[in-house]
């Protein structure tokens, strides 16, 4: 509010002063070939842009070295390998322009390879040319292309599949030997997986012509209205929130897809520990995040999964009821066997932990014991 004596003033007059003037246009930072400042001793030196006057050091460095992350900026100007004038930098220093730049070593970080590890895997099929595997949660399916750290590109699904495979396609290249899709971290279930070349490049192909039937088991918060329902959407990054997928922005805008969910009822819970809907989703797309931004945009997140609004814990008369992983699982895999022809069809259970917490939302009905 404004103060006393000032609640009648107007902004109209320097409104209209500035409503037709032109909004400045951000300067262009000219970029930086790393090549051509390479020295013998590693240290390339080169010179702050005028254009960089007023920015951070390290929003500078990422918009003049486009290739490298602003994030991995910050680690090599916290690690003292950027001075600026000769004196130890900050990633918040604010630049003038002019100033003479030394980074030590590489920027980019060293390229990640998959390497076998003796991890167990539950293989549901397998022949020469593919597996079904039965990944838990928790376990992620490949190192993603930031990592920087063997601890990061330890323990996935990869990892496993070349300790127990004698070979994998590598058409996904050296991160992702064998993928032809992906689960999220925290969701298990069925994902299957390419022995050799051809057979990854015509499943990539069955994916993209919605010939490979995904069916998924969720447990959602709160009563859906209809026992079955379609959501056609559009997911993209979240602009704020850049670890979410959302449904809030237009199709046809940079990174948004479009995404396709058949949702069917198959049991609703009302108890103690309050509603709760198992359901079936059957996915014609395979986004990130798919099913559990598509609910979420129903109003009905995945139990567990918080970063989509489910809470962390439900209270009930017995106390506190967690789960720590997203209550998702890829049940079902059905596809024609694109070298064979035979069709393969695979469905598995839900893991103990889930079924766990199925029941423990069950036996709410009946009251406590």
């Amino acid at each position: 509010m404004l103060p006393k004596g000032k609640r009648r003033h107007t902004v109209k007059p320097e409104y209209r002063a500035t409503r037709d003037v032109e909004p400045e246009t951000p300067p262009v930072i000219p970029t930086i070939d790393l090549e051509d400042e390479i020295a013998e001793d590693g240290v390339r030196t080169f010179t702050a842009a005028a254009e960089a006057a007023g920015l951070r050091l390290d929003q500078y460095l990422a918009q003049a070295i486009p290739d490298v992350s602003r994030a991995r900026m910050q680690l090599l100007i916290e690690a003292g390998q950027v001075r600026v004038d000769g004196h130890a930098a900050k990633p918040k220093q604010k630049l003038k322009g002019g100033e003479a730049i030394e980074m030590e070593g590489s920027p980019a970080p060293p390229p990640l390879h998959a390497f076998a590890e003796d991890i167990p895997l539950d293989v549901v099929f397998e022949d020469k040319h593919l597996a079904i595997i039965n990944k838990p949660a928790g376990m992620m399916v490949h190192a993603g292309s930031g990592a920087t750290e063997d601890s990061r590109n330890a323990g996935t699904l990869v990892n496993a599949l070349l300790h127990h495979f004698n070979h994998l396609s590598v058409v996904g290249g050296d991160l992702r030997p064998g993928i032809v899709h992906r689960l999220d971290k925290m969701t298990s279930g069925l994902i299957v997986v390419a022995k050799d070349d051809s057979t990854h490049r015509k499943l990539g192909e069955m994916f993209s012509a919605r010939e490979v039937e995904k069916t998924y088991i969720a447990l959602v918060h709160g009563n859906l209205a209809k026992d079955e329902a379609t959501v056609d959407l559009p997911i993209g990054r979240d602009l704020v929130r850049r670890t979410r997928m959302t449904t809030r922005r237009a199709l046809g805008s940079e990174g948004v897809r479009h995404a396709v969910s058949h949702v069917k009822v198959l049991e609703r819970i009302a108890g103690a520990y309050g509603a709760f809907t198992l359901v079936e989703v059957r996915i014609e797309t395979g986004r990130t995040h798919q099913i559990r931004v598509h609910m979420q945009a129903l109003g009905h997140p995945v139990a567990g999964d918080t970063l989509y609004g489910a809470p962390h814990a439900v209270r009930g008369p017995k106390g506190e009821l967690q789960l720590d992983r997203n209550f998702l699982h890829a049940a079902h895999l059905k596809f024609t066997h694109p070298q064979t022809h035979r069709q393969v069809d695979f469905s598995i259970p839900l893991p103990v932990e889930l079924s766990a917490f199925l029941d423990d939302v069950r036996t709410a009905l009946q009251g406590v014991r």
